[in-house]
């Protein structure tokens, strides 16, 4: 499992006052494509867009693992069965003063459920695109540099190759 420690070099820092526990996931389809979300944002981050993976924060009392099932069955509308987790990543966001702890998991889709935005954060998605790893590869690869779009990038990327790698070795 891989796991990478990253810092926000893009907004100052100035301490850190809470920390939170994320689930993601790369959830197969019967096609073999993954759900990558189409991100638009305007307020104190900027305006940008960008892509990330379908996820969200642990609850208390749920594992990652839980989490994810749940977090997928909501933006996405799918059931999933976590297959294995890739990677975690711990990153902050400076601006927010905020410490993450990412879990990443292999999934598949299971079943249908009923889609179900429940947090602001699920406001930000503009549409969700399935697509093969190689598409994903390419659209995280072009995405920029700058603001949250570089931090979600330096997270999302190196998980997804990793993912990749996982599904070739044990799933092809």
């Amino acid at each position: 499992m891989k796991r990478l420690h990253l810092l926000d070099t893009h907004y100052k820092y100035a301490g850190f006052t809470h920390k939170r526990v994320v689930a993601r996931a790369f959830v197969l389809n019967e096609e073999g494509k993954i759900a990558i979300h189409r991100i638009f944002r305007d307020d104190m981050f900027g305006k940008e867009g960008y892509f990330e993976t379908p996820g969200g924060g642990v609850d208390e009392g749920e594992t990652p693992r839980e989490a994810v099932v749940r977090e997928c069955r909501e933006e996405l509308g799918v059931e999933i069965e976590p297959l294995e987790e890739v990677g975690v990543v711990d990153d902050a966001y400076n601006l927010i003063h905020r410490e993450n702890e990412n879990h990443y998991f292999l999934a598949k889709v299971v079943g249908k459920a009923e889609k179900h935005f429940v947090s602001d954060g699920d406001a930000l998605i503009q549409e969700t695109v399935w697509v093969p790893f190689e598409e994903a590869l390419a659209l995280y690869e072009s995405m920029a540099e700058t603001c949250v779009s570089g931090l979600v990038k330096q997270r999302e990327l190196p998980m997804l190759q990793e993912a990749i790698l996982i599904y070739d070795k044990k799933y092809l």
